[in-house]
This record gives structure tokens, sequence and C-alpha cells, in this order.
């Protein structure tokens, strides 16, 4: 079987549990796989490490599969399949998850989100790809979905020599799906909205502001399609702004509320940052305020930059906050770190001469399991504090 040959030393990562192995900690290969091919890993005193999926076309050259000597076939695949739906039947509505959450369900690259009755699947490895007709196979055979739709849409495919592929893959698939989410339900353009069509990882951070909200004037910066917004019109919110910087994303969240029944909640498109600094600097006020962005940076180079827009807007938000006013803030910066963005919001507090109150720190919903031993699969993070002055 071919084989990757590691430089010396790097079985550390290997052994630690790290799921990733880079172009760089490689010394050789030996009987020439191709790319996308299943290959033995091992240290350079040739001791057996594990099974990876090997592109020679992607930074992360190695992605492990399994710490044993097995076959990596398709009963293999399956019973990765089956462990992933069967730790989410133990909490959560399988219409409404995230079913398999790439490295952490030992599927690199693979993700498979469900919405209504439709799962949709993005494939961001070549290895994998070979192995998507299975997954999805045994994904019909365990939740019988009306329809299984790929968004392939992705440039990082291109960079794992792969192309830009979206489409259907099973049965049928409308263009837009109606999911219940803790209650409330949502239209999602599973076809062509941003990701998979929903951002289903705040889930439990949205389930999270029932009690700070009820009776409240809430102002819910970059809302997107509305989920945190319609969350605090559901549990009881006086009167819900939502803001972004997309009409049309706007659009999408008036329609969910309607679909709703909301009558409390409205939505203007427009830059939050200037919305917030505008309605700070005329002394408007709101009970609750919800920071919900999108990732500022997707390399560790641009952090700095980064770190500077999410004081902003932190700055500004607590200004537009009261005494006893409750922030919601949040960062999906996979490489800002959990420290590093409280010292941000610290930062903001100290600026804006207000001191928080931690109430909760959480991460993203438990159907995106971490690995402890892979820090990148923990990405979210989402603080609630009260506001003091």
């Amino acid at each position: 079987m071919s084989a990757a040959i590691l430089q010396s030393g790097k079985e550390k990562r290997v052994h630690s549990g790290h799921p990733w192995i880079f172009r760089s900690d490689i010394a050789r290969t030996e009987a020439s796989p191709a790319p996308g091919d299943v290959v033995e890993v091992r240290a350079c005193n040739g001791a057996f490490l594990g099974m990876a999926l090997y592109n020679p076309n992607s930074q992360i050259t190695l992605r492990m599969l399994t710490w044993k000597k097995e076959p990596v076939d398709e009963g293999f695949i399956r019973n990765r399949v089956r462990n992933a739906v069967a730790y989410r039947r133990s909490f959560a509505d399988l219409k409404s998850c995230r079913l398999i959450f790439a490295e952490s369900d030992g599927l690199p690259a693979f993700i498979a989100d469900a919405f209504g009755g439709v799962i949709v699947i993005q494939c961001l490895s070549l290895g994998m790809e070979r192995f998507k007709k299975i997954i999805c196979d045994e994904l019909v055979q365990l939740l019988h979905p009306d329809g299984i739709w790929e968004r392939g849409d992705v440039p990082v495919r291109e960079l794992e020599g792969m192309s830009l592929e979206s489409g259907l893959l099973y049965g049928d698939v409308p263009d837009r799906v109606i999911m219940r989410e803790n209650g409330i339900l949502f239209s999602v353009d599973v076809k062509n909205g941003q990701k998979t069509g929903y951002f289903l990882d705040q889930k439990e951070n949205r389930a999270a502001i029932a009690p700070f909200v009820r009776g409240k004037k809430v102002l819910d910066c970059f809302t997107h399609t509305g989920s945190f917004a319609l969350h605090a019109a559901h549990w009881g919110a006086a009167e819900v702004t939502g803001v972004d910087i997309s009409e049309y994303a706007c659009e999408c969240a008036r329609e969910n509320a309607r679909l709703n029944g909301f009558d409390s909640v409205s939505f203007t498109a427009a830059n939050a940052f200037d919305f917030l600094r505008e309605h700070a600097d005329s002394g408007d006020s709101y009970d609750v305020v919800i920071l919900d962005p999108p990732a500022f940076t997707k390399s560790r180079q641009a952090t700095a930059a980064a770190e500077r827009g999410y004081k902003e807007i932190n700055l500004r938000g607590i200004k537009l906050l009261p005494p006893g006013g409750i922030l919601v803030t949040c960062s999906c910066s996979q490489h800002l770190s959990p420290e590093s963005f409280r010292a941000v919001i610290a930062a903001a507090a100290h600026d804006a001469h207000a001191r928080l109150m931690q109430i909760e720190w959480r991460t993203q919903g438990r159907d995106h399991p971490i690995l402890v031993a892979s820090p990148e699969t923990q990405y979210l993070k989402c603080g609630i504090f009260r506001v003091d002055k």
C-alpha cells in the first residue's frame, strides 16, 4: 500500500490525535500515491501511525481517518456516518441540525446539514469526494430525506483539485425549505444561501437569550436572515430591530417574520458599523444588543485587523446599552482565540467606560462537536454580559 513518511519528530502531532498533517511535515512518499488516495502514515523510522487521505495539492496534505491499521472501505465510511447520526439522535432535532461535522465525526472536510426534509452536503476534500455517494446512500437509509442537495460552489474545492459543483444528488429539493428551529419557522435558501443556506451552529445560543429579552427593546446587528431577531420576538421582546448590509437578506428575514406572524420585528438594510456608530452618537438606547458578524478574518495574518473590527462594534454596542443592559456578542473567526476575543471585549468595555459581568460564555452547538486534540474545530465564541456603567 502507498505510504507517506513523516519528517523526524513530526509523529508527535499524530500521536496527540490531531487530524491534519501539513506538506512540510512529510519527508517522502512510497509506492506513488495518487491525489485522493488512502495511504498509510509512518514515522521516519517506519513505525505505523495511521491511515489518511492524501492530496499533495493541498497544504493539509494528509487528513487522518484512523489511527488503526484497518481497511478504509465502504463499511468503514458507513459506520462513521451511522455513528455521527446516532450521536445526534440523543439530543438533537434531526430535521434542524448538523448531521456530520467533518474531522470531528471522522469524515474529514465533509459537512451535512439537515433542514426540514432536506439534507445539504459540502465536500471540501478530494479524498472524501470518492466516498460522497456512499455517505449520501447511508444518510438516505438512516433518515429517509425528501432530497439531498450538494453545495460544492466553494473555491477551496479548486485548491483540492476539484471542480465547483452544486446540484441534486437524491430525491427532490425545492428552492426554499421550511425548517423549524427552537419552535420558529425559517425559510432556508439551500441552493443559493450562504454556506449550506443557514447557520445551525448558533441554534443553542439563540435559545440562550430567552431569559433576557422578554418585554425588552432589542437590536440584532448582522442579522442575516433574522435568526437572532426572530428568536428575540419568539421569546417575548417588545420591539426588535434587525440590521444587515444586504437588502436581500433583510427581505428573507421579513419573510421569516411573516411566516411566524411576528409584528414586533423590523429589518433595516444598512452597514452595521455605520448604524452602530450613528445611533450611539445620537444617544439611542436598547435593552439588549446582539452582535453576530461574519468572520472578520480568514487567515492568521489578518487577525490584528479583525480585532480592531470586533472592538469597534463591541464599543458601539456597549454605548447603546443602559446600566443593566445585556450584550450578546459573537465571533466565528477561527483564527481569533477565545482568549483574544475576551480581551477585545474587555478593551471595548474599558473604552466605553463600562464594566461587564459575564453571564454565560458559550461556543457552537453540540451538533458541531469539538475535538480536544484539534483547537481548529472550536471556532465559535458567544458571550452574554450584563453591562454596568
